[in-house]
Parts: structure tokens; sequence; C-alpha cells
């Protein structure tokens, strides 16, 4: 029941360039290259049930300038479904991101690292692994978390009160294998209550919706289950790279106190961007603003600009920017 229209900026645009990698396990990964062969390199990991679909609006937002690799996590989109429950894991991620930067990203070469959700989980899980370090200028993590998951969430309202049955039934959620089916009125309302802020537009909840009803149920579980165990406190504190952070106010899978603990953790912090009344789908409900975040790091640290010349957020980029914590 697609009949909500996308907005023309989130439909997929087409790769200048796709690629075949194979992980450390022999995984296949998609991998999609847009923008300008030559130019720097941002690369893009996306979150549980999403896909390369879920970076169209900042793909757009960024591609006139950067070199824009993206990438299916494994078991999501068109890359291989893990044949075993094993083969998903935190360190399955961080060895699919080293194997997707050693394709794309020339020796000698650094990027510009932005994950979303698992995806700045696969970011932090590889912190500290020497052959992804040295392909990293930067990094953006955003809307995310390094643990303590299912005890942070805040999908379940308020009148559920009692700290045990509220962590039981998240975990429940978490974990369903329930299949989504077919996208309709009644899922595009979850959706919207779970990962999005109150004001997201029809086109954004649908985008959403169509990203999410696409994940195998399996796959969807799977990650759960990593998820549900989720440290990778260990590899955020060993990410060394400049590292921005950025959070909608109104997530509600990975609310602001993870974001405030990333900040406290790494090494080297660039500020914290908060982005009023957004959930948790930050890139597709303010794709300027996370956009323009993932450049101002990779002007600063790919194009060696002045200080003084790193753009950053501004009122006049967006309204919606209520503050910007900048962690010296």
């Amino acid at each position: 029941m697609n009949s909500v229209p996308l907005p023309a900026d989130y439909e997929p645009p087409v790769p200048v360039e796709e690629l075949i990698v194979r992980s450390a396990d022999g995984v296949r990964l998609y991998v999609e290259v847009h923008g300008r062969p030559g130019a720097p390199t941002v690369v893009l990991s996306h979150g549980w049930t999403c896909s390369t679909a879920f970076w169209a609006p900042v793909i757009r937002e960024l591609a006139d300038r950067y070199r824009v690799v993206a990438y299916d996590q494994r078991g999501h989109g068109r890359s291989e479904i893990p044949p075993s429950r094993a083969r998903y894991s935190t360190r399955a991620l961080a060895e699919d991101l080293s194997a997707v930067l050693a394709r794309t990203v020339p020796a000698g070469e650094r990027a510009v690292l932005a994950g979303h959700s698992m995806g700045g989980m696969t970011i932090m899980a590889a912190g500290g692994r020497p052959e992804v370090a040295e392909r990293t200028a930067a990094a953006v993590l955003i809307s995310t978390g390094p643990g303590e998951l299912v005890e942070e969430l805040t999908v379940l309202p308020p009148a559920v009160r009692a700290r045990g049955l509220r962590r039981f039934l998240h975990r429940q959620l978490l974990r369903s294998r329930m299949p989504l089916g077919p996208v309709s009125p009644v899922t595009r309302v979850a959706l919207k209550y779970a990962t999005m802020g109150p004001g997201s537009p029809a086109g954004q909840v649908e985008a959403t919706a169509r990203i999410v009803h696409a994940c195998p149920t399996a796959v969807r579980a799977n990650w759960a289950a990593v998820l549900d165990r989720l440290d990778v406190h260990a590899g955020l504190a060993r990410l060394a790279a400049p590292t921005a952070v950025v959070v909608g106010t109104g997530d509600r899978l990975t609310p602001p106190v993870h974001a405030h603990r990333i900040v406290a953790e790494l090494q080297d912090p660039q500020g914290l961007l908060l982005l009023p009344g957004v959930g948790h789908m930050s890139p597709l409900e303010r794709p300027v603003e996370v956009a323009a975040e993932i450049h101002r790091m990779a002007w600063a640290y790919l194009t060696a600009a002045p200080v003084a010349e790193v753009p950053a957020v501004t009122a006049a980029d967006s309204a919606s920017v209520d503050e910007r914590t900048a962690v010296a």
C-alpha cells in the first residue's frame, strides 16, 4: 500500500559505480559510489533495518563536492545475508567497514566516516583497528549509542513506570520476529512514533517505512540480538580520529543521553549537534543539517582548510538547529 509519493530528493540517486566487496569471512557487500571521481571521499554506514537508500537525501547534498561511498550492511539491501547467526556481530560490522575502506579509499588517502545508528556503532566497533584508522580523517556519529540500548529506550510511554517491566517489554519489541508485511497506515503510524519526530511529513515517513519494511525479518531479528547485548565502549575509547556527534532531541531509540556519553568517552570530540524535535531517523528528517555537519568535518580534515574557514551550521542554513555544544 505505497500510496504516499516519495519526495524527489528521497528517491535513491543513480550511482556512478557499483561494487561487490568481500568481507573477511567471505560475505559479499554491495557498495555504491556517488559524486565526483577524484574528490575527497566520504563513507556512509547505515543503521539497523536500513540500506543505501536511507542516505539518498544526504548523498544528494554531498555529491557535488565529494566522492560519496555508501554500502549495505550485511543482510541489508543488496548485500549477502549471512549464512548463520554466528556471522552477526560487532566484529563482523568492523570487518565489513574495513573491507569497504580497503576497496574504496586508496592507500595513503583518508576519508570522513559517517555512521547512523548501527552504522555509528560500526565505526565505534572499528575504533583502534589500524587498517581503519589509517584511512580515517574524521568521523561523524549520528543518532547512535555505544551500549545500554534496551535500558535507555523511551519507546514505551512514561505510564509504564516499573523499570524491570519497561526493560522486558522494550526487549520484546527490539527482538520481535513478527513480519512487517506490506507498508500500511498502521505501520506508518507505528514507525513514525518509534523512529521519527512528530513533525515529520508524510513523504519522510513513507521513505522510512519502505526502507524498514524491505529488511528481511530474520535479518532484523538477528541484528536485534546483537544490539540487545551491544557494548562498543572499548572501541569508542580507542577511536582517535576527530569525531562529531549528532542526535535529535526526540530520539526514542538512542536518546541524547547516549550522545553525551559518546562525547565524554571520545579522544578528540569535535562538537555535539542537537536537532530539536527530531527523532532517530535524523538523516531522513534533517538531511541538510546532517550533510552540513559531515561537510564541516570533511572541510576541516580532508581539505586542510584554516579553522576560521571551516563552515558551521547556522540559522541561515537551518532554523531547526537549536544548539551546538562545542567541545574543546
